[in-house]
């Protein structure tokens, strides 16, 4: 496995993991910080989106082109 192919699936690996996180908050899902202040849940869900799409951006840009894999 080339580095490339690494980098790859481990962003794939994250942005489950956010779209995951997005769906327990459209579930009711509330966390809070370690000293227990709840976390601005709208925030956090733009917070997920934004990275969701940098994440789009960046898997796009390591993919192989098509017809060649």
């Amino acid at each position: 496995m080339t580095n490339s192919e690494s980098e790859l699936e481990r962003l794939i690996d994250r942005r489950v993991t956010l779209i995951h996180r997005l769906d327990l908050i459209a579930k009711g899902a509330q966390i809070t910080y370690d000293d227990g202040t709840p976390v601005d849940m709208a925030s956090e869900q733009a917070r997920l989106e934004s990275e969701i799409t940098r994440l789009d951006r960046k898997i796009l840009a390591l993919q192989p082109p098509a017809g060649r894999a």
